[in-house]
């Protein structure tokens, strides 16, 4: 919640509980990842998705209204017809109901060409952070965690804008100890 203080807008998520509270504030909608929710189902869009990665925004808005609108429909009332029948305590249903609390947000990107399916390169950038976490257990104190974790998240930044992270870390470790303006740090962000 601190984080993301005072952010407006679309923020592209997995399941975890905690965006739910960052959306009741009304500022912030959830477009939810499918690939957190396919991990229950027969993947269906992707192959729509492959062909228009990477277009613009609006062309990729209508290829979803006209192709993907309908599968996500469709998909929606088998999921409700399928919990109906089922027993309510068994996984599966615990699938179909994790993809139906989510609807909205998951197919959010029906209607927005600059969402993503899914939040796959996220999740591929914060791997290496989530296998070496155990790393922060040993930080020293909450403070060094948190030093442990803006280093971490600039490193992982400088990867997703193709900057190479030891260079990057020099090059504003030397401006700060060069009088670099405390006012101006963000002017130093990958």
């Amino acid at each position: 919640m601190a984080y993301l203080a005072g952010f407006e807008g679309i923020l592209q998520v997995d399941g975890y509980a905690g965006y739910g509270k960052l959306a009741e504030r009304g500022d912030v909608q959830l477009a939810f990842c499918w690939s957190h929710m396919r991990r229950n189902f027969y993947r269906r869009v992707l192959r729509i998705e492959r062909d228009i990665r990477g277009r613009g925004a609006e062309e990729r808005r209508l290829v979803r209204q006209q192709t993907i609108r309908a599968l996500a429909e469709a998909f929606e009332r088998w999921l409700r017809a399928k919990l109906a029948l089922i027993s309510q305590k068994g996984k599966l249903a615990d699938a179909i109901r994790y993809a139906l609390s989510r609807w909205e947000g998951l197919t959010r990107f029906i209607d927005d060409g600059h969402i993503e399916l899914d939040n796959n390169t996220v999740e591929r950038s914060i791997r290496p952070i989530t296998l070496n976490r155990n790393n922060v257990l040993f930080a020293g104190s909450d403070g060094g965690a948190e030093h442990w974790a803006i280093i971490a998240s600039l490193v992982e930044t400088c990867k997703l804008n193709d900057v190479d992270p030891l260079a990057y870390l020099t090059d504003a470790l030397t401006r700060i100890v060069n009088g670099h303006p405390n006012n101006e740090i963000d002017h130093l962000l990958p």
